[in-house]
Parts: C-alpha cells; structure tokens; sequence
C-alpha cells in the first residue's frame, strides 16, 4: 500500500548531537546491564508457531538462553549512530494520530508520516508501508516471547532477538509488493525498516534493544519459520556472540520515532541486517504503566 501524504504541520528532524552532549567518564555507553533472549545451539531449523498450535504439535522446536548483557544508551553517543552504518537512528518526529486504538487514523494519516519519515532517514526515493503493529507490554510483565499468545491477536512485546526478513523473505516481500511498474523498473536498491515509536508516554519498563549491525557476523543468524494460520514466514533468530553491541534509547517518549534497518538489497557497504529484542529494564518502578507500541513495517527503493 502506497503511503498517503503526511500532515504537513508536523516536523521532523533526527536527534543530532545536541542530544548527545554528555559522554561518560569511563570507557563506554552508560546503560543498563539486562536479559536478552538468544536462541540455544540446535541442530533442527527452528520454528515458532505464531498462535495455539494443533493439538499435540509444540509450539517451538528451540530453545532460548537468557544471556546478561551490557545495553549501552545511545543517547550518550560522541556522534549519533547512522542507519546506514549501525542500522539505527532516532529522529523527533511528532505525530498528529492522537489514538493509536483508531485503525483509520493509523492508515489514513500515520501511513503518510511514517512513509516521509523512511525517505527522509534513508535517502530513498520511495517508500511503502505495507503493515504495523500495536503492542503492549502483558500485564504482570511475564516473562517475554516473541510476542504472541493464544490466537495470536493481541500481540505483546517481543522478546526474542531476532531479524524479521531473512535473504530470501527479504527479497519476496519486494516481489509480492504491489508497487507501480515504473517504480520497480527503477529501482536499483531497496530497503525494509521498521519504525518504532511508543504511544503510551516515556517508555519507563520495556525499551526495545538494538544491535549494531556492523558487530554482526553471518554465522549468528539462523534461519527460522513463523508459522501463521495461512501462511509461513521466514526470518534469522539470533545465537550469541561476544562481539554484540548493544544499545537502546532511554525513555523514548511518543514524539519520538526509532528508525531500523530490517534488509538491504546492497550486499556491502551497508547495515543489511539489525537484530533487535525487547528487553525489561532492571527495577521497574512498580507503578509504571504498562508499554505501549506501534511498529510500522516500510519498504524504500532507490532509483
């Protein structure tokens, strides 16, 4: 679905250095030192069923390990990360949807701010966003999956560090697009991002934990299948590696838009992939309020 035009009383600009004025004392990103969730050595291609599967079928062949692991806050970056080279940007980005519950208001004006955002973060020459996501963080914060439970339709946090498009679901998702002729006989590159924003005010519980993609190596990247009711997916689960850096926004709040690299059609030069992974933050305050969410899921072609 091409995007509509954005309201164009909204402005946008990326957290420049201004917001990244301090740098701490010691070696390293001031953070927090929390669980992420990698997936265990198998032999066995992994998969996840993405609701209640059929009755004696488990719901995953895999298991997790709850690694401790340093998440630097990218706020405190001497320059601020690029999503060309780490794979990730913040940017202020105000929105005019006021109730993220209104379907419509999401589609008919959110759509159009997000599509301007993916261009003016990417450099591309056309954006398409083709699905979104509202979460929120279960009650009683439980421990975290990757995000589904029951029928699969009130999806919770993500909790699983993972990649949602694979090499080759990557390159599907832009032959399955419906994209006007002349756009694709253009388009020499194309991208997927993902843009993350809270909608429930400072983000004080369950942040979203980001990868540097140049710390990445293929070898960490396992081929999975998400199996939905009508179709299955293709996307890279996460094994561990030392040489994983970690980082994350504090307290993004809703004016506040995290842009990612999912896939890059350019195979070098570029982020290609950046793993990601909800995580909770130690010593929750115990009357914070649950995280709310909304991911956009953007197509960008260049050419």
């Amino acid at each position: 679905m091409q995007a509509h035009a954005p309201d164009s009383t909204q402005v946008i600009r990326r957290v420049d250095d201004t917001a990244y004025a301090f740098s701490p004392a010691r070696s390293g990103l001031p953070g927090v030192e929390a669980g992420l969730s990698y997936l265990a050595p198998t032999a066995e291609r992994p998969y996840n069923y993405m609701y209640e599967p059929p009755a004696g079928i488990a719901r995953q062949n895999c298991e997790y390990q709850l690694r401790p692991v340093w998440i630097g806050d990218a706020r405190a970056m001497a320059s601020p990360p690029s999503i060309h080279d780490e794979g990730f940007e913040l940017w202020d980005a105000p929105t005019s949807v006021v109730d993220f519950d209104d379907e419509d208001a999401i589609q008919a004006r959110y759509y159009g701010e997000a599509a301007e955002l993916a261009k003016c973060v990417t450099g591309a020459n056309h954006a398409f966003i083709f699905d979104h996501q509202v979460r929120q963080r279960e009650a009683g914060r439980p421990a975290l999956t990757l995000g589904r439970h029951g029928d699969g339709s009130r999806p919770g946090a993500a909790g699983r560090i993972h990649c949602d498009y694979s090499e080759a679901s990557g390159q599907k998702r832009f032959e399955n697009l419906s994209l006007e002729p002349a756009v694709r006989t253009k388009a020499h590159r194309f991208a997927i991002v993902n843009i993350w924003r809270s909608i429930g005010g400072k983000v004080v519980d369950t942040p979203l934990a980001v990868c540097d993609a140049r710390s990445i190596s293929v070898r960490d990247l396992v081929l999975t299948d998400l199996r939905y009711r009508d179709r299955t997916g293709e996307m890279y689960l996460v094994q561990e590696s030392t040489h994983h850096r970690w980082a994350y926004f504090s307290e993004m709040d809703r004016h506040e838009a995290l842009v990612f690299k999912q896939y890059d059609s350019q195979v070098s030069g570029v982020a290609r992939f950046t793993p990601h992974s909800a995580f909770d933050l130690p010593n929750i305050p115990p009357a914070a309020p649950l995280r709310r969410s909304i991911e956009i899921r953007c197509l960008v072609t260049y050419g």
